[in-house]
């Protein structure tokens, strides 16, 4: 198994699922006691955090670069952003390394249209789904059209992330709050419902809607999980 490099801490909550899913997968394949080679970059989410508010992009930048250098210098095959907001610096980081970026957009649009589902819900940080990077890669094989809550779900949402999924804060009026918003998404002719940040993988899962779930976190460990083995 390749070693892999983890660029984590966004939050330290989804990172530590990623850990353990991804060390569950290596004993799943190889038995026995063994467990992932792996290499974790963990930030201080609070500063990451003030930087996204603030915009500061270059600064995120600089900070996921290097810390992407870090891990290729100390021998990660390939790189895994554990965060699907800090995807949006995906090309800066990819320019900086010579190894693979595992990208969960990418996994994530390929199992999407693999199933058949061509509108997507999805359910993120504030970020994620308005800004363009996330929305747009998704669509860039002509065969997904994602949808996003309105302005008052998307805060909702977003808020439910933030101030309880990054804390360790798991609440069942939260679970209700993002089961309406879905809901309410109905007329935009949705037919699927991502989980594209990776804390909401605490919160929700396939048996709390009708419709398919795809999960980012379980998608990417997946992928990393078959990059690592591959070869």
């Amino acid at each position: 198994m390749k070693p892999l490099g983890l660029l984590g801490g966004m939050s330290w909550e989804s990172t530590a699922v990623y850990y353990r899913l991804l060390n569950e997968g290596a004993r799943a394949r190889l038995g026995g006691l063994h467990s992932a080679p792996l290499l974790l970059h963990s930030f201080d989410f609070a500063a990451i955090a003030r930087l996204q508010a603030a915009g500061a992009t270059v600064e995120l930048a600089e900070l996921m670069t290097a810390a992407a250098r870090g891990l290729e210098r100390a021998g990660a095959a390939g790189v895994m952003i554990c965060a699907n907001t800090m995807h949006s610096l995906a090309p800066q980081i990819e320019a900086a390394i010579g190894i693979p970026l595992i990208h969960v957009v990418d996994v994530t649009a390929r199992a999407i249209e693999a199933a058949g589902c061509r509108r997507p819900a999805l359910l993120a940080t504030r970020y994620t789904m308005e800004q363009g990077f996330y929305r747009q890669r998704l669509a860039q094989g002509g065969l997904l059209s994602p949808a996003i809550p309105d302005a008052l779900g998307r805060l909702a949402i977003s808020d439910i992330i933030f101030e309880e999924l990054c804390c360790g804060i798991i609440r069942p009026q939260s679970r209700a709050t993002c089961l309406h918003e879905v809901e309410r998404m109905r007329p935009q002719a949705i037919d699927s419902v991502i989980l594209g940040c990776t804390e909401l993988t605490l919160l929700l899962s396939q048996g709390d809607f009708a419709l398919p779930v795809f999960d980012t976190t379980q998608l990417h460990v997946a992928a990393g999980l078959d990059f690592a083995f591959s070869g």
